[in-house]
């Protein structure tokens, strides 16, 4: 059976309100500027330090570099503590996850989500269970679009052949870069067109994914 690697973010769950939530909760506490769900959507894909430099650079002397690591600490405790139901899930993703498990494929998450949220919405779903390996944005010192993260997902999976699913430009950028076969989920955060973004397969249902997947190995 192949091993499938998802990214979760734009990908399994709809999360960009629940992170705009978290950020402007924060935003909040520093009496700076709200984001807009649209600028958050914008700033997800590189991981949490990515995402509140952009947002902190885009307000008036919300960002300083020296005083950062202090703030980031702040931020990922109330990151942490956001409940994880608040992150979606895409239609069809729950019943394509139990469809793949049960047919035996080894299934991972390879995320720029730090770890600790990246749990939380894990269990909030009752998720943990179908995957065999968790490789978050804070359990090696690269990120994606970095191959690394997605090799060490596939080393912890143990099997061949790989597919990753993925919904972004930075998914898209990764799976080029690991040689691997990116399956393009279109309803994410991608900012390119479907048409410029390398990928083997595009879809929009999850539902369609299991029948996408035996297509393509018997190719």
């Amino acid at each position: 059976m192949p091993a499938i690697i998802f990214d979760l973010d734009g990908t399994l769950v709809d999360s960009a309100a629940a992170i705009c939530d978290i950020a402007n909760a924060y935003m909040r506490e520093r009496g700076l500027p709200a984001l807009s769900l649209s600028e958050a959507r914008g700033y997800i894909g590189h991981g949490a330090p990515s995402f509140l430099i952009n947002a902190l650079k885009a307000r008036d002397g919300g960002y300083d570099e020296a005083s950062f690591p202090k703030h980031f600490a702040r931020y990922q405790q109330i990151y942490a503590e956001a409940p994880g139901s608040a992150n979606a899930p895409f239609p069809g993703v729950v019943d394509t996850l139990k469809t793949l498990h049960a047919g035996g494929a080894k299934l991972a998450v390879c995320t720029n989500k730090p770890g600790a949220p990246t749990k939380i919405v894990l269990d909030a779903h009752g998720w943990g269970g179908y995957f065999d390996a968790v490789i978050s944005g804070d359990t090696l010192e690269k990120r994606k679009p970095d191959p690394e993260p997605l090799y060490e997902a596939a080393r912890r999976l143990g099997t061949t052949p790989v597919i990753y699913v993925g919904d972004s430009d930075v998914d898209a950028a990764t799976a080029k870069a690991a040689a691997i076969p990116f399956f393009l989920f279109t309803e994410g955060y991608r900012k390119a067109e479907v048409k410029d973004l390398p990928h083997a397969v595009a879809f929009s249902d999850f539902s369609s994914l299991p029948g996408l997947i035996a297509n393509h190995l018997k190719a």
